[in-house]
């Protein structure tokens, strides 16, 4: 029996490992700084989600590597540029306006002026086609109306 019990504990520490903890900074404001940076690094193992957030072995080491930038000194843009140069901008979870970036934060505001433009031609263009406008009733449809909706007004009454 004893040994049935130790072998579920022993299936148990393997089934359930615990987490290493990371090591934080010793400087309670050095450590506030590095968890602001990782908020705005994207990890590069998950889809749009900061290293601050994730659990990727890869995340970690980002994680590692911004604390040991801001221990040495570093501030939050030299630490960016550190990683960009490492990874590249697509590391930047906000990455910053420039001529080469500029059709990733404008394209928004084009497609609703696209839009924008598109629906109001449309919608000039019915207006001003006779085909599209409602055609007066002949005397034989207008005749025929009246008696249909006398016709409900009568099963209505009854």
């Amino acid at each position: 029996m004893i040994r049935l019990l130790l072998l579920l504990a022993g299936f148990a520490v393997l089934a359930f490992p615990t987490a290493a903890q990371e090591e934080k900074l010793a400087d309670p404001a050095q450590e506030e700084l590095a968890r602001e940076i990782m908020k705005g690094i994207r990890c590069l193992v998950c889809q749009n989600q900061a290293v601050d957030e994730s659990n990727a072995g890869l995340a970690k080491d980002i994680r590692q590597i911004i604390r040991e930038r801001v221990a040495a000194g570093d501030n939050e843009d030299d630490v960016e540029a550190y990683l960009v140069a490492r990874y590249g901008e697509w590391v930047l979870l906000k990455p910053p306006f420039a001529a080469r970036t500029a059709l990733l934060w404008l394209a928004p505001l084009l497609f609703i002026v696209a839009g924008s433009i598109g629906v109001s031609v449309f919608i000039r263009n019915r207006k001003r086609d006779p085909a599209l406008a409602a055609a007066p009733l002949s005397a034989a449809e207008e005749n025929r109306l009246n008696a249909l909706m006398a016709g409900e007004r009568d099963e209505q009454a009854s």
